[in-house]
């Protein structure tokens, strides 16, 4: 048994993310192929999302009314075979929420005005005049 990955595809010209209206599946619904999962609305139009395996849903990735970004994953499959997901290889987004909030810490750690670094300012230069006060 294989996971199958299934992400917010692209819906049209310069949409970056779409809302979850609907969806049609449960966990531990099985699926055929071209079966629809989901309903999602762009600022154009409303697009039903077609599975495009057979396999039984393991995970959803949303809830109705969350925005979504194209090319987040939003539904996983149990399917027989490989699937399209090393087991091991990808987070689960909760997982990947926690890795993601690592990695922006640390490089805030890394940056040197997030370590509290600040650079000396710069010598003023004195001249004779400077003595004359």
């Amino acid at each position: 048994m294989g996971e199958y990955a299934i992400k917010l595809p692209d819906v049209g010209e310069g949409v970056a993310e779409a809302e979850l209206v609907e969806w049609q599946v449960a966990v531990g619904d099985v699926v055929r192929e071209d079966d629809v999962l989901a309903a999602v609305m762009t600022d154009k139009a409303t697009v039903e999302i077609p599975s495009p395996v057979e396999g039984k849903v393991a995970w959803l990735g949303a809830e109705v009314g969350d925005t979504v970004a194209v090319g987040t994953v939003i539904v996983r499959l149990e399917v027989e075979g490989e699937g399209n997901v090393a087991a091991a290889a990808t987070p689960r987004p909760a997982e990947a929420d926690a890795d993601e909030a690592e990695d922006e810490a640390a490089d805030e750690a890394a940056s040197p005005a997030a370590a509290g670094e600040k650079r000396a300012p710069a010598a003023r230069e004195t001249t004779a005049d400077d003595d004359d006060d």
